[in-house]
Protein backbone atom coordinates (compact mmCIF):
# COMPACT_ATOMS: atom_id res chain seq x y z
CA UNK A 1 0.00 0.00 0.00
CA UNK A 2 3.02 2.32 0.13
CA UNK A 3 2.40 3.21 -3.53
CA UNK A 4 -0.91 4.78 -2.46
CA UNK A 5 0.38 6.61 0.61
CA UNK A 6 -0.55 10.31 0.42
CA UNK A 7 2.23 12.71 -0.41
CA UNK A 8 4.04 14.14 2.59
CA UNK A 9 3.87 10.98 4.73
CA UNK A 10 6.99 9.06 5.75
CA UNK A 11 7.64 5.46 6.64
CA UNK A 12 9.84 3.63 9.10
CA UNK A 13 12.96 4.00 6.98
CA UNK A 14 12.98 7.77 7.42
CA UNK A 15 13.96 10.44 4.92
CA UNK A 16 16.94 9.91 2.67
CA UNK A 17 16.56 6.14 2.53
CA UNK A 18 16.18 4.24 -0.80
CA UNK A 19 12.36 4.11 -0.46
CA UNK A 20 12.28 7.90 -0.18
CA UNK A 21 14.37 8.17 -3.37
CA UNK A 22 11.92 5.86 -5.12
CA UNK A 23 9.02 8.09 -4.09
CA UNK A 24 10.79 11.17 -5.45
CA UNK A 25 11.38 9.40 -8.75
CA UNK A 26 7.73 8.37 -8.93
CA UNK A 27 6.60 11.94 -8.23
CA UNK A 28 8.92 13.29 -10.93
CA UNK A 29 7.62 10.78 -13.45
CA UNK A 30 4.00 11.55 -12.65
CA UNK A 31 4.52 15.31 -12.89
CA UNK A 32 6.34 14.95 -16.22
CA UNK A 33 3.50 13.07 -17.92
CA UNK A 34 1.55 14.69 -20.75
CA UNK A 35 -1.66 13.07 -19.51
CA UNK A 36 -3.48 13.97 -16.32
CA UNK A 37 -3.28 11.18 -13.75
CA UNK A 38 -4.77 10.51 -10.37
CA UNK A 39 -4.88 7.38 -8.22
CA UNK A 40 -7.18 6.08 -5.50
CA UNK A 41 -6.58 3.52 -2.80
CA UNK A 42 -9.01 0.71 -2.14
CA UNK A 43 -11.28 3.00 -0.10
CA UNK A 44 -11.48 5.64 -2.85
CA UNK A 45 -9.09 8.18 -1.28
CA UNK A 46 -7.00 10.19 -3.72
CA UNK A 47 -3.31 9.24 -3.32
CA UNK A 48 -1.69 10.85 -6.39
CA UNK A 49 -2.44 13.96 -8.44
CA UNK A 50 -0.01 15.21 -11.10
CA UNK A 51 0.59 18.62 -12.63
CA UNK A 52 -1.42 17.94 -15.81
CA UNK A 53 -4.46 17.14 -13.65
CA UNK A 54 -3.88 20.46 -11.87
CA UNK A 55 -3.64 22.26 -15.23
CA UNK A 56 -6.93 20.84 -16.48
CA UNK A 57 -9.03 21.19 -13.31
CA UNK A 58 -7.16 23.86 -11.35
CA UNK A 59 -6.93 21.80 -8.12
CA UNK A 60 -3.40 21.50 -6.75
CA UNK A 61 -1.98 18.19 -5.41
CA UNK A 62 -2.19 19.56 -1.86
CA UNK A 63 -5.91 20.25 -2.38
CA UNK A 64 -6.65 16.93 -4.09
CA UNK A 65 -4.60 14.28 -2.28
CA UNK A 66 -6.38 12.84 0.75
CA UNK A 67 -9.91 13.57 -0.46
CA UNK A 68 -12.35 10.72 -0.83
CA UNK A 69 -13.43 10.44 -4.42
CA UNK A 70 -14.52 13.48 -6.43
CA UNK A 71 -17.62 14.28 -4.39
CA UNK A 72 -18.18 17.87 -3.29
CA UNK A 73 -15.23 19.28 -5.23
CA UNK A 74 -14.44 17.76 -8.66
CA UNK A 75 -17.93 16.60 -9.75
CA UNK A 76 -21.44 17.84 -9.23
CA UNK A 77 -23.20 16.24 -6.21
CA UNK A 78 -25.78 14.65 -8.50
CA UNK A 79 -23.04 12.87 -10.48
CA UNK A 80 -20.71 11.94 -7.59
CA UNK A 81 -22.13 8.51 -6.82
CA UNK A 82 -22.19 7.40 -10.44
CA UNK A 83 -18.68 8.67 -11.14
CA UNK A 84 -17.25 6.95 -8.05
CA UNK A 85 -19.01 3.68 -8.86
CA UNK A 86 -17.72 3.64 -12.43
CA UNK A 87 -14.17 4.54 -11.42
CA UNK A 88 -13.89 2.03 -8.57
CA UNK A 89 -15.47 -0.72 -10.68
CA UNK A 90 -12.10 -0.99 -12.44
CA UNK A 91 -10.78 -2.80 -9.34
CA UNK A 92 -12.82 -5.85 -10.20
CA UNK A 93 -12.63 -5.67 -14.00
CA UNK A 94 -9.88 -7.04 -16.26
CA UNK A 95 -7.89 -4.61 -18.40
CA UNK A 96 -8.72 -0.93 -18.76
CA UNK A 97 -12.08 0.80 -18.76
CA UNK A 98 -12.86 3.93 -20.74
CA UNK A 99 -15.42 6.46 -19.54
CA UNK A 100 -16.40 10.05 -20.20
CA UNK A 101 -17.22 12.34 -17.27
CA UNK A 102 -18.02 15.99 -16.77
CA UNK A 103 -15.66 17.20 -14.05
CA UNK A 104 -15.78 20.50 -12.22
CA UNK A 105 -12.84 22.90 -12.26
CA UNK A 106 -11.73 24.93 -9.25
CA UNK A 107 -13.26 28.09 -10.68
CA UNK A 108 -16.64 26.39 -11.12
CA UNK A 109 -16.43 25.53 -14.82
CA UNK A 110 -17.07 22.13 -16.28
CA UNK A 111 -14.72 20.06 -18.44
CA UNK A 112 -15.69 16.95 -20.35
CA UNK A 113 -12.88 14.40 -19.95
CA UNK A 114 -12.22 10.92 -21.22
CA UNK A 115 -10.73 8.56 -18.64
CA UNK A 116 -8.89 5.28 -18.76
CA UNK A 117 -8.91 3.48 -15.44
CA UNK A 118 -7.45 0.16 -14.33
CA UNK A 119 -6.80 -1.70 -11.10
CA UNK A 120 -3.51 -1.47 -9.24
CA UNK A 121 -2.62 -4.71 -7.50
CA UNK A 122 -0.68 -5.08 -4.29
CA UNK A 123 2.11 -7.55 -3.45
CA UNK A 124 -0.46 -10.29 -2.82
CA UNK A 125 -1.97 -9.81 -6.28
CA UNK A 126 -5.22 -8.42 -4.94
CA UNK A 127 -6.61 -5.03 -6.07
CA UNK A 128 -5.11 -2.30 -3.92
CA UNK A 129 -6.57 0.69 -5.69
CA UNK A 130 -7.24 2.32 -9.05
CA UNK A 131 -5.29 4.62 -11.28
CA UNK A 132 -7.10 6.96 -13.64
CA UNK A 133 -5.55 8.78 -16.60
CA UNK A 134 -7.70 11.45 -18.20
CA UNK A 135 -7.57 14.21 -20.79
CA UNK A 136 -9.95 16.75 -22.23
CA UNK A 137 -12.24 15.12 -24.75
CA UNK A 138 -11.40 17.58 -27.53
CA UNK A 139 -7.68 16.89 -27.09
CA UNK A 140 -8.34 13.14 -27.14
CA UNK A 141 -10.49 13.49 -30.23
CA UNK A 142 -7.72 15.49 -31.94
CA UNK A 143 -5.27 12.70 -31.11
CA UNK A 144 -7.65 10.04 -32.39
CA UNK A 145 -8.23 12.03 -35.57
CA UNK A 146 -4.48 12.28 -36.11
CA UNK A 147 -4.06 8.56 -35.60
CA UNK A 148 -7.04 7.76 -37.84
CA UNK A 149 -5.71 10.09 -40.55
CA UNK A 150 -2.28 8.49 -40.36
CA UNK A 151 -3.73 4.99 -40.65
CA UNK A 152 -5.99 6.00 -43.54
CA UNK A 153 -3.10 7.58 -45.43
CA UNK A 154 -1.01 4.46 -45.11
CA UNK A 155 -3.81 2.06 -45.96
CA UNK A 156 -6.54 3.54 -48.16
CA UNK A 157 -5.12 6.72 -49.70
CA UNK A 158 -5.48 7.11 -53.47
CA UNK A 159 -2.02 8.70 -53.69
CA UNK A 160 1.44 7.64 -52.65
CA UNK A 161 2.65 8.40 -49.13
CA UNK A 162 6.21 7.77 -47.95
CA UNK A 163 7.98 8.75 -44.77
CA UNK A 164 11.64 9.29 -45.61
CA UNK A 165 14.10 9.38 -42.71
CA UNK A 166 16.93 11.87 -42.28
CA UNK A 167 19.19 9.55 -44.33
CA UNK A 168 16.76 9.83 -47.28
CA UNK A 169 15.68 6.20 -46.99
CA UNK A 170 11.99 5.13 -46.93
CA UNK A 171 10.81 4.36 -43.39
CA UNK A 172 7.07 3.86 -44.00
CA UNK A 173 5.38 3.26 -47.36
CA UNK A 174 1.69 2.94 -48.18
CA UNK A 175 0.18 0.53 -50.69
CA UNK A 176 -0.16 3.07 -53.52
CA UNK A 177 3.50 4.10 -53.27
CA UNK A 178 4.65 0.48 -53.18
CA UNK A 179 2.73 -0.24 -56.41
CA UNK A 180 4.15 2.91 -58.02
CA UNK A 181 7.68 1.78 -57.13
CA UNK A 182 6.97 -1.74 -58.39
CA UNK A 183 7.80 -3.46 -55.09
CA UNK A 184 6.19 -4.70 -51.90
CA UNK A 185 5.71 -2.38 -48.93
CA UNK A 186 8.40 -4.01 -46.80
CA UNK A 187 10.86 -4.46 -49.67
CA UNK A 188 11.21 -0.67 -50.02
CA UNK A 189 12.07 0.08 -46.40
CA UNK A 190 15.61 1.22 -45.69
CA UNK A 191 16.77 1.03 -49.30
CA UNK A 192 18.47 3.99 -51.02
CA UNK A 193 16.24 5.74 -53.53
CA UNK A 194 18.87 5.02 -56.18
CA UNK A 195 18.00 1.32 -55.89
CA UNK A 196 14.40 2.09 -56.83
CA UNK A 197 14.81 4.85 -59.42
CA UNK A 198 17.27 5.00 -62.31
CA UNK A 199 16.54 8.59 -63.38
CA UNK A 200 15.27 11.55 -61.42
CA UNK A 201 16.78 10.37 -58.14
CA UNK A 202 19.17 13.35 -57.94
CA UNK A 203 16.32 15.84 -58.31
CA UNK A 204 14.22 13.96 -55.75
CA UNK A 205 17.03 13.72 -53.18
CA UNK A 206 17.76 17.42 -53.67
CA UNK A 207 14.12 18.23 -52.92
CA UNK A 208 14.12 16.04 -49.80
CA UNK A 209 17.35 17.62 -48.55
CA UNK A 210 15.90 21.10 -49.10
CA UNK A 211 12.78 20.21 -47.10
CA UNK A 212 14.87 18.88 -44.21
CA UNK A 213 16.91 22.09 -44.13
CA UNK A 214 14.38 24.77 -45.09
CA UNK A 215 10.90 23.30 -44.73
CA UNK A 216 8.13 22.45 -47.16
CA UNK A 217 8.02 24.17 -50.59
CA UNK A 218 5.05 26.49 -51.24
CA UNK A 219 3.56 24.37 -54.04
CA UNK A 220 3.68 20.80 -55.39
CA UNK A 221 6.47 19.88 -57.79
CA UNK A 222 6.29 17.69 -60.89
CA UNK A 223 9.19 15.24 -60.99
CA UNK A 224 9.95 12.88 -63.88
CA UNK A 225 11.52 9.60 -62.80
CA UNK A 226 12.37 6.22 -64.28
CA UNK A 227 11.29 3.36 -62.04
CA UNK A 228 13.27 0.13 -62.06
CA UNK A 229 11.10 -2.97 -62.45
CA UNK A 230 11.33 -6.56 -63.61
CA UNK A 231 9.80 -5.51 -66.96
CA UNK A 232 12.39 -2.76 -67.45
CA UNK A 233 12.41 0.95 -66.73
CA UNK A 234 9.13 2.85 -66.66
CA UNK A 235 9.12 6.62 -67.25
CA UNK A 236 6.67 8.30 -64.87
CA UNK A 237 5.73 11.82 -63.81
CA UNK A 238 4.84 12.29 -60.14
CA UNK A 239 3.22 15.42 -58.76
CA UNK A 240 4.84 15.61 -55.34
CA UNK A 241 4.28 17.50 -52.10
CA UNK A 242 6.68 17.47 -49.16
CA UNK A 243 6.32 18.06 -45.42
CA UNK A 244 9.09 18.29 -42.86
CA UNK A 245 8.43 16.06 -39.86
CA UNK A 246 9.65 17.22 -36.46
CA UNK A 247 9.45 15.52 -33.09
CA UNK A 248 6.70 17.00 -30.85
CA UNK A 249 8.56 15.79 -27.76
CA UNK A 250 11.72 17.85 -28.21
CA UNK A 251 12.12 21.36 -26.82
CA UNK A 252 13.58 22.46 -30.16
CA UNK A 253 12.36 21.10 -33.52
CA UNK A 254 14.30 17.96 -34.39
CA UNK A 255 13.75 16.76 -37.98
CA UNK A 256 12.58 13.16 -38.07
CA UNK A 257 12.44 13.06 -41.85
CA UNK A 258 10.15 14.11 -44.67
CA UNK A 259 6.60 13.17 -45.52
CA UNK A 260 6.43 12.71 -49.28
CA UNK A 261 3.00 12.59 -50.95
CA UNK A 262 2.68 12.06 -54.69
CA UNK A 263 0.27 11.19 -57.47
CA UNK A 264 1.09 9.61 -60.80
CA UNK A 265 0.07 12.13 -63.48
CA UNK A 266 2.01 10.54 -66.34
CA UNK A 267 -0.98 10.03 -68.62
CA UNK A 268 -2.36 13.53 -68.03
CA UNK A 269 1.09 15.05 -68.53
CA UNK A 270 1.71 13.13 -71.72
CA UNK A 271 -1.70 14.16 -73.05
CA UNK A 272 -0.88 17.76 -72.20
CA UNK A 273 2.49 17.54 -73.95
CA UNK A 274 0.96 15.82 -76.98
CA UNK A 275 -1.67 18.54 -77.25
CA UNK A 276 0.97 21.28 -77.00
CA UNK A 277 3.09 19.54 -79.64
CA UNK A 278 0.10 19.17 -81.94
CA UNK A 279 -0.71 22.89 -81.58
CA UNK A 280 2.88 23.83 -82.33
CA UNK A 281 3.07 21.62 -85.41
CA UNK A 282 -0.28 22.89 -86.70
CA UNK A 283 0.96 26.44 -86.30
CA UNK A 284 4.16 25.56 -88.17
CA UNK A 285 2.19 24.08 -91.06
CA UNK A 286 0.01 27.19 -91.18
CA UNK A 287 2.97 29.56 -91.08
CA UNK A 288 4.79 27.54 -93.75
CA UNK A 289 1.75 27.65 -96.04
CA UNK A 290 1.47 31.43 -95.62
CA UNK A 291 5.17 31.93 -96.37
CA UNK A 292 5.19 29.50 -99.31
CA UNK A 293 2.21 31.27 -100.89
CA UNK A 294 4.37 34.38 -101.28
CA UNK A 295 7.11 32.53 -103.22
CA UNK A 296 7.23 33.07 -106.97
CA UNK A 297 9.38 29.96 -107.44
CA UNK A 298 7.54 26.72 -106.42
CA UNK A 299 10.93 25.08 -105.73
CA UNK A 300 11.67 27.73 -103.13
CA UNK A 301 8.22 27.09 -101.61
CA UNK A 302 9.21 23.43 -101.15
CA UNK A 303 12.33 24.44 -99.18
CA UNK A 304 10.24 26.76 -97.01
CA UNK A 305 7.94 23.88 -96.06
CA UNK A 306 11.03 21.82 -95.23
CA UNK A 307 12.63 24.53 -93.10
CA UNK A 308 9.48 25.19 -91.09
CA UNK A 309 9.09 21.46 -90.47
CA UNK A 310 12.57 21.13 -88.96
CA UNK A 311 11.80 23.35 -85.94
CA UNK A 312 11.56 21.01 -82.94
CA UNK A 313 11.20 18.01 -85.24
CA UNK A 314 14.53 17.06 -86.83
CA UNK A 315 18.15 18.17 -87.15
CA UNK A 316 18.64 17.56 -90.87
CA UNK A 317 16.43 17.00 -93.90
CA UNK A 318 16.93 16.24 -97.57
CA UNK A 319 14.78 15.71 -100.62
CA UNK A 320 15.57 13.19 -103.35
CA UNK A 321 13.59 13.48 -106.60
CA UNK A 322 12.97 10.80 -109.18
CA UNK A 323 15.32 11.34 -112.12
CA UNK A 324 13.41 12.13 -115.30
CA UNK A 325 10.23 13.25 -113.56
CA UNK A 326 7.41 11.61 -111.61
CA UNK A 327 6.58 7.95 -112.12
CA UNK A 328 3.28 6.11 -111.89
CA UNK A 329 2.72 3.15 -109.60
CA UNK A 330 4.22 -0.07 -110.89
CA UNK A 331 6.87 1.54 -113.10
CA UNK A 332 10.27 -0.09 -113.14
CA UNK A 333 13.24 0.77 -110.92
CA UNK A 334 13.83 4.45 -110.45
CA UNK A 335 16.93 6.57 -109.94
CA UNK A 336 17.00 9.31 -107.32
CA UNK A 337 18.85 12.62 -107.54
CA UNK A 338 19.49 15.07 -104.71
CA UNK A 339 17.19 18.09 -104.97
CA UNK A 340 17.29 19.82 -101.57
CA UNK A 341 19.37 19.45 -98.44
CA UNK A 342 19.89 21.35 -95.21
CA UNK A 343 23.35 22.73 -94.41
CA UNK A 344 25.57 20.21 -92.64
CA UNK A 345 27.47 22.85 -90.67
CA UNK A 346 25.99 26.05 -89.28
CA UNK A 347 22.19 26.23 -89.34
CA UNK A 348 20.57 28.01 -92.22
CA UNK A 349 17.94 27.66 -94.95
CA UNK A 350 17.77 24.54 -97.06
CA UNK A 351 19.66 24.68 -100.33
CA UNK A 352 18.39 23.73 -103.79
CA UNK A 353 20.74 21.45 -105.68
CA UNK A 354 19.84 23.07 -109.00
CA UNK A 355 18.50 21.46 -112.14
CA UNK A 356 21.62 19.35 -112.57
CA UNK A 357 21.08 17.36 -109.39
CA UNK A 358 23.64 14.66 -108.70
CA UNK A 359 22.45 11.04 -108.46
CA UNK A 360 22.55 9.44 -105.01
CA UNK A 361 24.01 5.93 -104.84
CA UNK A 362 21.74 4.24 -102.36
CA UNK A 363 22.48 0.57 -101.72
CA UNK A 364 19.74 -2.03 -101.91
CA UNK A 365 17.48 -2.00 -98.87
CA UNK A 366 18.10 1.68 -98.20
CA UNK A 367 15.19 3.23 -96.24
CA UNK A 368 14.55 5.75 -99.03
CA UNK A 369 14.23 2.96 -101.59
CA UNK A 370 11.96 0.99 -99.25
CA UNK A 371 9.84 4.11 -98.90
CA UNK A 372 9.55 4.39 -102.70
CA UNK A 373 8.59 0.74 -103.02
CA UNK A 374 5.93 0.92 -100.31
CA UNK A 375 4.67 4.39 -101.23
CA UNK A 376 4.60 5.07 -97.49
CA UNK A 377 6.79 6.06 -94.54
CA UNK A 378 9.80 4.12 -93.24
CA UNK A 379 11.53 4.67 -89.88
CA UNK A 380 15.10 3.60 -89.20
CA UNK A 381 17.57 3.93 -86.31
CA UNK A 382 21.21 3.10 -85.63
CA UNK A 383 20.23 1.29 -82.46
CA UNK A 384 22.10 1.07 -79.17
CA UNK A 385 25.64 1.28 -80.54
CA UNK A 386 28.64 3.46 -79.84
CA UNK A 387 29.29 6.82 -81.54
CA UNK A 388 31.72 5.32 -84.08
CA UNK A 389 29.33 2.59 -85.15
CA UNK A 390 26.48 5.11 -85.36
CA UNK A 391 28.61 7.35 -87.59
CA UNK A 392 29.40 4.41 -89.87
CA UNK A 393 25.70 3.55 -90.02
CA UNK A 394 24.81 7.09 -91.13
CA UNK A 395 27.63 7.53 -93.66
CA UNK A 396 26.89 4.19 -95.32
CA UNK A 397 23.41 5.52 -96.06
CA UNK A 398 24.69 8.83 -97.50
CA UNK A 399 23.48 10.81 -94.50
CA UNK A 400 25.32 13.27 -92.18
CA UNK A 401 27.61 11.50 -89.71
CA UNK A 402 25.72 12.65 -86.62
CA UNK A 403 22.38 11.13 -87.72
CA UNK A 404 21.10 8.21 -85.61
CA UNK A 405 17.34 8.31 -86.35
CA UNK A 406 15.69 8.62 -89.75
CA UNK A 407 12.20 9.04 -91.17
CA UNK A 408 11.68 8.62 -94.93
CA UNK A 409 8.36 9.73 -96.40
CA UNK A 410 7.30 9.40 -100.01
CA UNK A 411 6.44 12.49 -102.08
CA UNK A 412 3.29 11.92 -104.12
CA UNK A 413 1.11 14.24 -106.16
CA UNK A 414 -1.68 13.56 -108.68
CA UNK A 415 -1.29 9.79 -108.21
CA UNK A 416 2.42 9.78 -109.07
CA UNK A 417 5.60 9.45 -107.06
CA UNK A 418 7.94 12.42 -107.19
CA UNK A 419 10.61 11.32 -104.72
CA UNK A 420 11.41 10.97 -101.02
CA UNK A 421 11.89 13.44 -98.15
CA UNK A 422 14.15 12.23 -95.32
CA UNK A 423 14.17 13.72 -91.81
CA UNK A 424 17.18 12.97 -89.61
CA UNK A 425 17.75 13.30 -85.86
CA UNK A 426 20.96 13.26 -83.86
CA UNK A 427 21.78 11.39 -80.66
CA UNK A 428 20.30 14.15 -78.50
CA UNK A 429 16.78 13.40 -79.72
CA UNK A 430 14.46 10.44 -79.34
CA UNK A 431 13.63 8.11 -82.19
CA UNK A 432 10.77 8.89 -84.57
CA UNK A 433 7.39 7.62 -83.38
CA UNK A 434 4.14 7.00 -85.23
CA UNK A 435 2.89 10.53 -84.45
CA UNK A 436 6.10 11.90 -85.98
CA UNK A 437 5.49 9.89 -89.14
CA UNK A 438 2.00 11.37 -89.44
CA UNK A 439 3.43 14.89 -89.17
CA UNK A 440 6.15 14.05 -91.68
CA UNK A 441 3.51 12.85 -94.11
CA UNK A 442 1.60 16.14 -93.74
CA UNK A 443 4.77 18.06 -94.59
CA UNK A 444 5.51 15.72 -97.50
CA UNK A 445 2.10 16.39 -99.05
CA UNK A 446 2.85 20.12 -99.16
CA UNK A 447 6.38 19.63 -100.46
CA UNK A 448 5.14 17.26 -103.16
CA UNK A 449 2.52 19.76 -104.32
CA UNK A 450 5.17 22.50 -104.59
CA UNK A 451 7.60 20.25 -106.47
CA UNK A 452 4.86 19.07 -108.81
CA UNK A 453 3.98 22.69 -109.56
CA UNK A 454 7.67 23.47 -110.10
CA UNK A 455 7.88 20.64 -112.64
CA UNK A 456 4.77 21.87 -114.42
CA UNK A 457 6.17 25.43 -114.61
CA UNK A 458 9.50 24.21 -115.93
CA UNK A 459 7.66 22.10 -118.52
CA UNK A 460 5.71 25.05 -119.80
CA UNK A 461 8.82 27.21 -119.84
CA UNK A 462 10.57 24.70 -122.04
CA UNK A 463 7.80 24.58 -124.67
Amino acid sequence: MSAFRPKGTTDELGPGEPDRDGSDLLAALLDGMDAALCAFDATGVVTHWNREAERILGWSPAEAVGRRGFADWAVRPADAAEVETRLMSAMGAPGRQVHEFALVTKDGGRVLVRTQSAAVRGPDGKPAGVYCAFSEVHAQIDLERSIALSEALFEDASWGVLLVDADLRPAVVNAYAARALGTGRTAVLGRPLGDLLSQGVEELESALTHVLAEGAPPAPAEIWVSVRSAEGERRRCWRSGFLRLSSPLAEEPVPLGVGWLFQDITEAKQSEQDAALLRFRSNQLHRAARAAAECEDPGEAATIHLDFALAGFADHALIDRVAGGPVADGDGPVRLVRAVETPSGAPGPSMLAGKAGLPVRYAGGHPALQCMARAGSVRAAAGDVGPERASEWALSRQWPADAVHALCTVLRSRGRTLGVVTFLRGAGRSRFERADAVYGEDVAVRIAAALDLAGAVDGRAGT
